[in-house]
């Protein structure tokens, strides 16, 4: 699983869908947004795309973008929107937004790190991002698309290795920060704070999950496999159906009983 920067491996927890065993030129999803409870200000919690290639040692290639609750990054509780890109496996390269040079942006209708409004209420509305992730087949850059058509720019080529050429894996989900303050299992939540077999109104969804083939297609997802690796702290439910095509349930509380 992958490592975020200056996290240990330890301190991750994952609930996530993802393909491997192809060559992947992209990643599209409908990502549900929540207001999750964030305990403290060195924890974050993110529902994101993750497009990989390389190896989980020294030289991952990731490029990233989703919605995060992060105190330390923004000073505030809400869910916003982010990029994130590494080299070398969360080392020394890499960073979240425009924080380094790396992502361009080409569009200034669509701010990186902004507040995403509406969010979701439990037994309420339901309000979702699409994000589009994609590799000009001309120029090689990985472009990111906001919502219907609004390009918010890319990452060049050249910043990456094994990216160069395609992803060998592409990821959707949720991730959290566990730091066991005081000893116990983090209360911050993951997605709605709901777990997976809630279901819609009440669990967050990633829902019409899709890759880009070789030939710059969104094709369904042949093999799609879920994973939580604490599932008594935060689960995952994959499906498919005719309107939501692949999609999955995710999230849960942390902290609880099953999980101290």
């Amino acid at each position: 699983s992958d490592i975020h920067t200056n996290f240990s491996a330890s301190v991750l927890q994952h609930a996530v869908g993802y393909v491997s065993g192809d060559q992947y030129y992209g990643a599209k999803a409908s990502i549900n947004v929540w207001t999750p409870r964030v305990s403290n200000q060195y924890e974050f919690s993110l529902s994101q795309m993750w497009v990989i290639s390389g190896s989980f040692g020294d030289d991952l290639n990731t490029i990233e973008a989703g919605w995060q609750v992060s105190p330390e990054l923004y000073g505030d509780n809400y869910p916003r929107f982010f990029t994130y890109w590494t080299t070398d496996a969360y080392q020394a390269t890499g960073c979240y937004n425009l924080l380094c040079s790396g992502f361009v942006q080409t569009n200034n209708r669509i701010a990186i790190g902004a507040a995403i409004s509406p969010t979701s209420s439990y037994n309420g509305g339901q309000f979702d991002i699409s994000l589009l992730i994609w590799k000009d087949p001309k120029h090689g850059n990985w472009w990111l698309e906001f919502g219907s058509g609004v390009l918010v720019g890319y990452w060049p080529s050249l910043l990456f290795t094994h990216l160069r050429d395609h992803a060998s894996m592409v990821q959707f989900g949720g991730e959290v920060v566990n730091s066991r303050a005081g000893g116990f299992h983090t209360s911050t939540e993951m997605g709605s704070g709901h777990f997976a077999g809630q279901g819609f109104g009440k669990a967050s969804y990633f829902r019409n999950l899709q890759v880009v083939d070789w030939d710059n297609n969104l094709i369904p997802l042949s093999n799609l496999r879920v994973l939580a690796d604490h599932p008594n702290c935060y689960d995952i439910q994959g499906g498919i159906n005719r309107v939501w095509g692949n999609y999955f349930y995710y999230g849960g509380p942390g902290r609880n009983v099953k999980c101290p």
